[in-house]
This record gives C-alpha cells, structure tokens and sequence, in this order.
C-alpha cells in the first residue's frame, strides 16, 4: 500500500476556494482505481492548513493518479491559493495486531 500525506497552508482569503477545491478532488479520487481512502482535514490548530490522507493499492495506482489531468490541475490550482504546500509518499505494509 501507499500512503500520501500532504498539506497545505492556505492564505486566508482564499480558504473557501481552497476547501471547495480539495473536496472536488477528494471525491473524484475515490472513485479511482486502487484508491482505497482519500481525505481532507482542517488541522484543528491552524484554521488555515488543510491536511491529506490518501491510501493507494500500489504505485501504479499513484501514478495513475497523477497522470489524470484533474489530479495536474488541482495540484496547480491549490498552489495558486496557498503560501506552502508539501507531499510525501510513503510505501507501507499493514501490520495486523
């Protein structure tokens, strides 16, 4: 499985561009092949930084993912509303306790 987190710290302006455009990409990406959680969270102590969590079957998954053109073109779009932004990609196994 593969693991992406990310966040973005969003102007304040432009923060309910910035949740009405995650949560389009957010239920776009789960209807996509291998993706198996995709979410966006406000991080309870910074109003203005919102938080992903995604979960893929694999990276071919991934890549095809960011192969989509909404997935490009919301990545574009959400930089053009923030300060910074981060991603980082993580391969994991799950462990059954």
């Amino acid at each position: 499985m593969i693991i992406i987190t990310g966040s973005a710290q969003v102007r304040p302006d432009e923060l309910a561009a910035a949740v009405r455009i995650s949560l389009e990409h957010v239920q776009r990406s789960r209807l996509e092949p291998g993706c198996l959680l995709h979410s966006v969270h406000h991080d309870v102590e910074d109003a203005n930084r919102l938080v992903f969590l995604e979960h893929w079957l694999d990276a071919d998954a991934v890549r095809a993912h960011f192969a989509v053109a909404a997935s490009r073109a919301f990545s574009k779009a959400l930089a053009a509303l923030c300060e910074r932004s981060s991603i980082e990609l993580y391969d994991a196994t799950a462990i059954r306790i």
